[in-house]
């Protein structure tokens, strides 16, 4: 499981570097990325379904975002979107269009359902977070 997280850290920085993240920058980006992948992680060994790991990994990664992007006087989303890079269900939708061509209807609609279902927790999660930052911002301005 450490591997995972340590590769989680590693993508996310390569990412990073493409995207042109810098500095510190870099390292709160890919720390981002490997805690969201190890909440998601710990999540599912605790007994959650992959949905729910989804949507717990992505407010985890949300809120570290929010602080981090606080901390560095960055944009959030320089840091959200390379730390969603580890979560991105990319090898469901493979497994969903591997399934079509297969003429496995059933097994693509299977996957294909739990991909979209990941996809919108970690938008879910996202969006929570998002709109309850603005929430409390919004209330301590006055």
């Amino acid at each position: 499981m450490m591997y995972q997280i340590y590769f989680a850290f590693i993508a996310t920085y390569c990412f990073g570097i493409l995207f042109n993240i810098r500095g510190r920058k870099l390292i709160c980006t890919s720390i981002a990325g490997s805690l969201g992948w190890a909440t998601f992680l710990y999540t599912q060994q605790a007994g959650a379904s992959e949905t729910a790991a989804y949507f717990y990994s992505a407010v985890a990664l949300s809120v570290f975002s929010e602080m981090g992007a606080r901390y560095l006087k960055t944009p959030v989303t320089s840091i959200l979107i390379c730390g969603l890079i580890p979560l991105v269900p990319g090898g469901g939708m493979y497994f969903t269009m591997n399934n079509v061509i297969g003429h496995n209807l059933m097994g693509s609609f299977t996957r294909g359902l739990a991909t979209i279902s990941a996809a919108g927790a970690l938008a879910m999660g996202i969006v929570f977070v998002t709109s309850l930052v603005k929430t409390i911002k919004k209330f301590q301005r006055g």
